[in-house]
């Protein structure tokens, strides 16, 4: 995390107010494009499926994945057919749109996207034209629902639901727009989405994230025979809150490596970690699977939501007619 990131989770001082400007410029820039949409000068795609969107105000470490990974089972449990569909930020696909499949690698489809697929083994598709992505899953997998992973700040796709994922602990920092803080849209934005969701908070709109055990990064599989003591290793948004859990689950961490969110590891970047214990992040562990060592783990966690939100997202979906009622 670089010194302007930094400033967006301290009390505002010298830099923050040297970037105002930019922040009114985008202010003036982002707002004015969503005057355009709202007013209909610009038109939004409507799919003939429904859509729900789940994403964030800010940037980087929200937690959304995590509740990706829980929804699309939940709304499977519900007998919906889900697919997702994602920007696939840093993939470099033969084309677009692009399904994920078990051929894929994290350079091909994106490290979320992967995950997504690896975990639970829906239809994933990635593209930067939402639009094609949608249709191209309405042709060829015929979905019930859409669940976009990320872009609520995409307006040219109408959408059914509207879910914004908040970090509980960080929640909005310096509450300033970027570049000056961490927000893309101002809080009052919440106001306006379906359900705010809060990542760390066991109230009733909140999931906690629990910790399911400790993988081996090489297969994949859970492991209990290993020495709790190395590298933590992470390329995320929030690599302290992946640390303190890490400390929680009784590793003791001799040094920290931070790489920019959603860097695209190579076997080079661990030349000068010796034959420590590696532990990282699921969604890290999917990008160095192919080179990774024996002793190479990952910190699995699943969010847990708590039951007044899982009646919020039912009733939500029920009022939509996503689904009948009494599901």
């Amino acid at each position: 995390m670089n010194k302007i990131e930094k400033s967006w989770y301290k009390p505002v001082g010298l830099i923050n107010i040297l970037l105002l400007p930019l922040s009114a410029l985008f202010w003036l820039i982002s707002g004015g494009r969503r005057v355009l949409f709202r007013l209909g000068i610009k038109s939004s795609y409507k799919a003939s499926v429904p859509v729900m969107i789940v994403g964030n105000i800010g940037i980087g470490g929200n937690g959304k994945t995590p509740f990706v990974l829980w929804l699309v089972p939940y709304l499977q449990s519900l007998g919906l057919k889900v697919a997702v569909i994602s920007r696939g930020y840093g993939a470099k696909p033969p084309h677009t749109p692009y399904q994920v499949s078990n051929d894929s690698t994290a350079q091909l489809a994106g490290d979320e996207p992967l995950l997504i697929f690896k975990r639970l083994g829906c239809d994933v598709v990635i593209g930067a034209d939402r639009q094609a992505s949608i249709e191209y899953l309405i042709e060829n997998n015929e979905p019930d629902i859409i669940v976009s992973d990320d872009g609520l700040q995409h307006y040219q796709l109408d959408r059914d639901i509207e879910v914004c994922i908040v970090d509980n602990e960080r929640r909005f920092g310096n509450g300033l727009l970027l570049p000056a803080g961490p927000l893309r849209e101002l809080p009052k934005r919440l106001k306006t989405v379906d359900l705010t969701v809060f990542n760390g908070s066991i109230k009733e709109d909140g999931y906690s994230l629990n910790t399911t055990g400790i993988f081996s990064v090489k297969t994949g599989l859970p492991v209990s025979d290993f020495t709790p003591k190395g590298i933590a290793v992470s390329a995320i948004g929030n690599p302290a809150r992946f640390e303190k859990s890490l400390k929680a689950n009784g590793v003791n961490i001799i040094q920290s490596r931070h790489f920019a969110d959603h860097h695209m590891f190579t076997e080079q970047d661990f030349d000068t970690v010796s034959k420590n214990n590696l532990f990282m992040t699921e969604k890290d562990a999917v990008k160095c699977q192919s080179f990774a060592k024996d002793n190479w783990y990952f910190l699995r966690v699943d969010a847990v939501p708590s039951e007044g939100l899982i009646t919020k997202l039912h009733n939500l979906l029920d009022k939509k007619g996503i689904i009948t009622h009494g599901v």
